[in-house]
C-alpha cells in the first residue's frame, strides 16, 4: 500500500509546497464539461508489456489531427534520480495545453490553501492515539519525533496524508523548506515551469477538493494501520539490508518500466484491493473521457497529460482504457 500512497498523496504535498507564484499568469485551457465523466470502457490485455519502457506516450483519436501526449510522473524523487528526456520537453513545446492531476494555480489560491489546511485533520477530536494500539502509536510518535518534528502537531492529522510525509527529509520541512528541497524535486514543479515558460495553458484532470475528499473515503483506522506499516518499512530499510520502497519505486521509474511499476503497486496493495480500486483504477476511468473531449475541443493543437507513473500501466490504467476507448496510444522512445 506505501507505493499507491506515494503517488497519490505525493501530488497533494508537493504542490502545497510549491513557492514559484507564476502560475496565476497562464492562460486558462479549453474548458472541460462540469457534468460527470462516462466511465471509460474495459477491455483485457490492452496494457503496456514489459517491452514498453517509456514514461512519454503519443495519442491519437480518429477526427483529431494533432495527437496528444501522455507522461508519467513520480510526484517527489531524490533530485539525483531526476531526469528528463528531450522528448518530454519537445512534447510540451509542441501542446497547447498541460493538464495535470490537480490544476497547480489551486495551490496559488488563499482561500484553496485554507480549505485544505482545514481538511486535513480528522473530524471531531479524533487522534491518532484513539486508532493504535498503545505499542504501535509509539513507534509512529518516536519515528516523527527522532525526526526533529514535534509530534503534537500530527496526532489529528489523517493518517493518509502523515504517511506521505514517511521517508522524507522532515528536518529540512521543519526549516520551512518543504518537501521539494532536501535533495527532493517534484516532477509536477518542473514541468510547470516549463508550461509557464512556453505561455501554455495549465489545467487539471480533477479538483483538489475531490482527492481530499479520497481521504475521507478510507476509514481512520484503516488510515493509520497503513501509517503504522509505512513507519516499519522505513525504518528497516534504514538498517541497509533492504532497499527502501521510495528507492524500489525510483529504480522502476528510472528504467521506465510502467507495467512492471502497474503490477507492482497490485502486488503490494493485494490486501487492501478495495482502496486501489478508490485511488487508482476509477480515477483512471475518469480521466479517460476527460482526456478525449479535450482533444476534440483541442482539435487545433496538442495536449500535454502528466499524472502519476502508478495510473498509465495494467489492465484498467489509462494507455489501456484510451485503447479500449479506440485511441491509438503508443510508446515515444
Amino acid at each position: 500500500m506505501r507505493l499507491l500512497l506515494l503517488f497519490f498523496c505525493g501530488c497533494l504535498l508537493a504542490a502545497c509546497n510549491r513557492q514559484t507564484a507564476a502560475v496565476a499568469s497562464v492562460p486558462s485551457p479549453t474548458p472541460v464539461a462540469k457534468a460527470q465523466p462516462t466511465p471509460a470502457p474495459f477491455r483485457p490485455g490492452l496494457g503496456p508489456t514489459a517491452n514498453d519502457t517509456s514514461l512519454l506516450w503519443r495519442i491519437e483519436m480518429p477526427g483529431v489531427a494533432q495527437p496528444s501526449y501522455l507522461f508519467g510522473t513520480i510526484h517527489l524523487i531524490p533530485e539525483k534520480d531526476y531526469f528528463l528526456p528531450g522528448r518530454v520537453v519537445k512534447a510540451i513545446n509542441d501542446s497547447e495545453a498541460v493538464f495535470f492531476e490537480i490544476d497547480p494555480r489551486d495551490m496559488q489560491n488563499p482561500a484553496k490553501i485554507m480549505g485544505l489546511l482545514t481538511r486535513i485533520n480528522m473530524r471531531g477530536d479524533t487522534s491518532l492515539e484513539d486508532l493504535l494500539e498503545p505499542e504501535a502509536y509509539a513507534t509512529v510518535e518516536n519515528y516523527f519525533t527522532e525526526s526533529g518534528l514535534p509530534f503534537f502537531i500530527f496526532k489529528r492529522m489523517k493518517p493518509l496524508f502523515l504517511s506521505a510525509m514517511v521517508g522524507q527529509d522532515l528536518e529540512a520541512m521543519q526549516g520551512g523548506e518543504g518537501m521539494t528541497a532536501g535533495g527532493m524535486k517534484s516532477y509536477e514543479m518542473e514541468l510547470t515551469e516549463l508550461a509557464e515558460a512556453g505561455g501554455k495553458s495549465i489545467g487539471g484532470l480533477e479538483t483538489m477538493e475531490f482527492q481530499l475528499g479520497l481521504f475521507d473515503s478510507i476509514p481512520y483506522r484503516a488510515q493509520a494501520t497503513m501509517l503504522y506499516e509505512a513507519v516499519v518499512a522505513d525504518q528497516g530499510s534504514e538498517t541497509g539490508d533492504l532497499p527502501s520502497e521510495m528507492e524500489r519505486l525510483v529504480a522502476i521509474y528510472r528504467r521506465q518500466a510502467v507495467a512492471e511499476l502497474a503490477s507492482t503497486i497490485t502486488e503490494e496493495s493485494a490486501g487492501v484491493a478495495r482502496f486501489e480500486e478508490l485511488l487508482l483504477t476509477k480515477r483512471n476511468a475518469n480521466w479517460v473521457p476527460i482526456i478525449q473531449q479535450n482533444m476534440g475541443a483541442l482539435n487545433a493543437g496538442a495536449g500535454f497529460y502528466a499524472v502519476g507513473a502508478g495510473h498509465l500501466g495494467g489492465d484498467r490504467g489509462v494507455i489501456a482504457l484510451l485503447r479500449s476507448a479506440g485511441l491509438t496510444v503508443e510508446p515515444v522512445y
